[in-house]
């Protein structure tokens, strides 16, 4: 359920990077916590992000939650398909409903995040 080529936030984010580009989403399990995903309110390319702190957020049916960013790096895309229609983030959270993409300023910064199985452990145990 948690690709292993993703690295995974204790917030429920997930990134992905290859090569000088890195993507941003919710994982699996967070949109299943929020229901139906109505809105999402993210960065302009060009905005900087730093890591574990808030770039956007997330409104559902049930909540409003922050986004918290993975990784520190300047936002170099974003998926309009989230923004014009939020449901794509519970239909596809890993494939289609990614958020951003970003360049990342320090990719050691992904050592620090949880790897597939520790991030499925991590679910479990909360």
């Amino acid at each position: 359920m948690n690709p292993e080529n993703c690295w995974y936030t204790q917030e429920h984010e997930w990134v992905r990077i290859e090569g000088d580009v890195a993507t941003i989403g919710i994982t699996h399990h967070a949109q299943q916590q929020l229901g139906d995903v109505v809105y999402v309110d993210l960065p302009e390319v060009g905005a900087t992000l730093n890591q574990h702190q808030p770039f956007g957020s997330i409104d559902s049916v049930k909540t409003a939650s922050d986004l918290f960013s993975p990784i520190s790096g300047e936002v170099v895309e974003v998926n309009s398909a989230v923004t014009d229609d939020p449901a794509v983030v519970n239909a596809d959270p890993f494939g289609q409903g990614w958020m951003l993409r970003v360049r990342p300023s320090d990719l050691a910064e992904a050592d620090t995040l949880m790897t597939a199985d520790q991030y499925g452990l991590y679910t479990q145990e909360s």
